[in-house]
């Protein structure tokens, strides 16, 4: 199904420009066969979806002019589930590097151990025991007992 022409709405700015859509949309699984017909574009369900990213709202707080929440939210994670962001992710990530002039897949990774953290006390979390505070226990007990009071 296409999408809505371009001035159904007033654009959010977490909206795919053309050529973002360009870009995504050959990554973006088609409907399958012998199902019912899409209601929602794919590209305005792609809108609702960076609308909740960007702006950090409820998934039911989702604009009515955009798709149902629950048909945004059902995408967003059937994708999640059956891979498609992370191919588009990684299909995406191989462009730019050829973009700029790299091989489409790195041929090194490095990994900072100064960004691995360990237990405080050193050696193995297993074999230490975690230390509990008399006080908080007392203070705790003491105020269920008084809070039965009530």
């Amino acid at each position: 199904m296409e999408a809505a022409p371009a001035n159904a709405r007033k654009p959010y700015p977490s909206d795919l420009t053309d050529e973002e859509w360009a870009l995504i949309a050959p990554y973006i699984p088609q409907a399958k066969p012998g199902g019912r017909p899409e209601e929602q574009p794919k590209r305005e369900i792609l809108n609702g979806i960076f609308y909740v990213l960007c702006s950090g709202c409820a998934w039911r707080m989702l604009p009515h002019d955009l798709p149902p929440w629950q048909t945004v939210y059902h995408y967003c994670r059937m994708w999640r589930h059956d891979g498609t962001w992370q191919v588009i992710h990684d299909l995406l990530r191989g462009d730019v590097r050829v973009a700029e002039g790299r091989h489409r897949q790195p041929s090194a990774g490095s990994l900072d151990s100064q960004s691995v953290k360990t237990t405080e006390k050193g050696g193995s979390a297993a074999m230490t025991r975690p230390s509990t505070s008399r006080a908080a226990s007392a203070i705790f007990s003491s105020t269920r007992w008084a809070s039965s009071w009530r």
